[in-house]
């Protein structure tokens, strides 16, 4: 018997020998929405001067607000094999784009399956299915979701394909996708509200991931180019295209807001707020011009790029509603403070931290050592060095192969403008993040090689040209390998 298959009988025999009287305790529902590519700067709660986004403001008054929340791999597929299995991409091998997640994997939706939840996936992208984006992720490879609504990885936001269930015929959304695919959500809470049966409902939106020109007309002419307030770590070489780009980002930003909103509406009505555990956040942020760096970046050590929302309301949350955590809240840690919050068995698998006692008593004060790593930078960003790089409620600390890299006090320096590597007055800070960096990695076994050791281990192959998996090409039903012109 294979360890996962051991770990979700191990489950099934937890549940099962619990007493009486915590069975009759009602588990809560839990309605997770990733969104894609939104930096945590990009609302209007976290401070940006430009996007309108009066939904998610309203809602961050009634949840906790993880201000410092990283992404542990700041690109998709990393993060999101992060989050569905609470493991860190050194020990999955899950560390490039369009990889398969092996399905010895214990994953999100086995462990609330195996704890009595119904289990849906619905919207766009999943990106851990490694077989072709525009192919079907068969329900063998759904890693425990039972209901399903989606597809491997599209970001034709109004024409969004997605297959549903066991149908294996490809369907496409209808109109813009973020409202369609909150109408798809709201249709399955409504269906689940009476269940004797709670449900893990993960949505899956792919905006503001570009192509930014697809965002809705109206939404678009909300935030003129010209009248847009760039960051000041956005040298002048950068302003024309990151004015283009951040248009149609906030565009995508405010239209993905009145999605959510409609979600959190339908839940007031079908009363489902009081025993769901909500949380809205994204994969990884977007430097969109940031430190020289071109729109569309991420993988890299900044906060732009590393640092994501993670607003999450919770049963009885009280007092609560609106407070702030500056700790940081990991990808790993996602899963196991999940089931902490449901009081739901943590399987040993697990590398992340339950932080739930946190997230039900927010300490402002608190602080706790994330990791972020870049283990094998690929595509656009090949050229870039590996790190490892740790974040505090109040620094940054990245080394690469070649040594310390940098060093910001993101509280005097929010921007990440002055680098204190070196600095002499900073010396003994330095030298205790790194320790700090090297206990971190010590705990999961990650000896920090070079980025082909990486590759060689899990018998990667990169297109030469692209410098990426091969992802272009796919299989259509009868067999033929196709080659679309976009995806």
């Amino acid at each position: 018997m294979s360890v996962k298959y051991l770990s979700i009988l191990i489950v099934f025999v937890v549940v099962f020998s619990s007493c009486k009287k915590q069975e009759q305790v009602s588990k809560p529902n839990i309605v997770y929405i990733l969104t894609d590519q939104w930096r945590a700067q990009a609302l209007g709660y976290a401070g940006d001067p430009n996007v309108k986004t009066p939904r998610l403001d309203e809602f961050a008054k009634e949840s906790v607000n993880f201000k410092n929340a990283v992404s542990v791999a700041p690109v998709c597929t990393p993060h999101r094999a992060a989050l569905m299995t609470g493991r860190f991409p050194t020990t999955t091998g899950m560390i490039l784009n369009d990889l398969y997640l092996p399905s010895e994997e214990l994953c999100m939706a086995e462990i609330f399956k195996a704890q009595g939840y119904n289990t849906a996936h619905i919207g766009g992208k999943w990106h851990l299915d490694g077989h072709g984006r525009l192919n079907n992720v068969e329900p063998e490879r759904r890693q425990g979701f039972d209901f399903w609504m989606g597809n491997e990885c599209s970001h034709s936001y109004n024409n969004e394909l997605y297959y549903e269930n066991d149908d294996p015929q490809v369907k496409y959304f209808k109109g813009y996708s973020p409202y369609a695919i909150a109408n798809a959500a709201n249709d399955y809470m409504a269906s689940n509200a009476e269940s004797d049966k709670p449900f893990l409902l993960f949505i899956s939106i792919g905006t503001p991931h570009f192509p930014h020109h697809s965002a809705p007309k109206a939404f678009k002419e909300m935030y003129p180019k010209e009248d847009l307030i760039l960051a000041p770590n956005v040298p002048k070489n950068k302003e024309k295209k990151t004015r283009e780009e951040l248009q149609g980002y906030y565009g995508h930003c405010t239209a993905t807001d009145k999605a959510i909103g409609n979600i959190l509406d339908k839940m007031k009505e079908l009363e489902l707020m009081e025993n769901t555990i909500f949380v809205f956040t994204s994969d990884h942020g977007e430097m969109m011009g940031s430190h020289d760096r071109r729109p569309f970046r991420k993988q890299i050590g900044w906060d732009e790029s590393i640092k994501v929302p993670f607003l999450i309301s919770y049963p009885s949350i009280g007092k609560n509603k609106g407070a702030v955590v500056n700790a940081p809240i990991n990808t790993p840690d996602i899963l196991p403070s999940l089931l902490g919050l449901a009081k739901l068995n943590i399987p040993e698998t697990i590398e992340g931290e339950d932080i739930s006692e946190l997230i039900k008593n927010p300490d402002p004060n608190a602080d706790r050592t994330a990791l972020v790593m870049g283990v094998a930078p690929f595509g656009g960003n090949a050229k870039d060095a590996v790190y490892r790089l740790i974040r505090t409620k109040q620094y940054t600390y990245e080394r690469t192969s070649e040594g310390a890299s940098k060093l910001f006090d993101n509280i005097k320096d929010p921007y990440q403008m002055e680098n204190l590597v070196g600095n002499p007055e900073y010396s003994d800070l330095q030298q205790t993040l790194d320790t700090k960096l090297n206990k971190k990695l010590e705990t999961i076994g990650d000896d920090f090689k070079p980025r082909d050791y990486y590759i060689k281990k899990w018998n990667y192959v990169l297109d030469e040209k692209k410098k990426c998996i091969d992802h272009w090409s796919f299989v259509d039903g009868k067999g033929v390998v196709q080659s679309p012109n976009k995806l």
